[in-house]
C-alpha cells in the first residue's frame, strides 16, 4: 500500500514569513501601526511558522525546521518585545518594574540573528537561486537594522525596508513555487540551481 502524499510545510512557514515581514516594512515605513504587525508576528510569523518547523523535522529537512523554526521565535519575541516596551511607558503596572528593554537591547538581539541569519545565508548555496536571493536581502537587512538602531545611522530605514520588501517578496516567490509545481503539474515559477554542489 503507497504511503498517503503529505503536503510540504514549507508552503506555510514561507507564508508567514513573507507576510508578517512585509507587513513589519509597511509600518517603518510609516503605512501601518504596529498592532497589525504585532497580531500577524504572534499568529502567523511566529505561531504558524513554528509549526512549519515541526513539520520540517519530521520531513528530516535540517534547514527549514531551523528556519522556520527560529524566525518563527523571532516574531514570537519582537511582538512579545513590543509589548514589554508598551508597558514600559505604562508606569503604573507591575510589570513595567520587572521587565525592562533599554535603548540599544533591541539592536543586539537583532545582532544575534543577523549571526545566524549569516549561518542559514551561506547554507542556502546548496539549496538554489531564490533561495540565495531571499537569504542575501535579509542578511542586509539585518546589518541595515544593526547599523540604523545601535550606530543611529537612521537614513538607511527606507533603503533597509525596500531591501527587506524584497526579501518578503523572495519568500512568497519560493512559497508560490511550491504551490504552482503541485496544482499545475509544471515548474512555472523556476529557483534556479544551488550554487554549491552537495558532497
Amino acid at each position: 500500500m503507497a504511503d498517503t502524499p503529505l503536503g510540504n510545510p514549507a508552503v506555510v512557514g514561507l507564508a508567514g514569513f513573507g507576510t508578517t515581514t512585509l507587513l513589519l516594512q509597511f509600518h517603518n515605513l510609516g503605512w501601518c501601526g504596529t498592532g497589525v504587525v504585532f497580531c500577524c508576528a504572534l499568529a502567523f510569523g511566529g505561531f504558524a511558522q513554528l509549526l512549519a518547523g515541526l513539520q520540517e523535522f519530521k520531513a528530516g529537512n535540517n534547514f527549514g525546521y531551523s528556519a522556520f523554526s527560529s524566525y518563527g521565535a523571532f516574531w514570537i519575541a519582537l511582538a512579545l518585545i513590543f509589548m514589554v516596551s508598551d508597558f514600559q511607558l505604562a508606569k503604573d503596572t507591575w510589570i513595567a518594574g520587572h521587565l525592562k528593554i533599554g535603548k540599544g537591547d533591541l539592536g543586539w538581539f537583532l545582532v544575534a540573528y543577523t549571526v545566524y541569519t549569516f549561518i542559514m545565508w551561506i547554507g542556502s548555496f546548496a539549496i538554489h537561486t531564490a533561495m540565495v536571493f531571499t537569504f542575501t536581502t535579509l542578511i542586509l537587512g539585518f546589518i541595515g537594522l544593526d547599523l540604523e538602531i545601535l550606530a543611529g545611522m537612521g537614513s538607511l530605514k527606507t533603503i533597509v525596508a525596500i531591501d527587506l520588501i524584497l526579501c518578503a517578496l523572495g519568500a512568497f516567490y519560493m512559497m508560490a513555487h511550491v504551490i504552482f509545481l503541485q496544482v499545475f503539474g509544471r515548474d512555472v515559477l523556476p529557483v534556479g540551481s544551488a550554487w554549491v554542489k552537495k558532497g
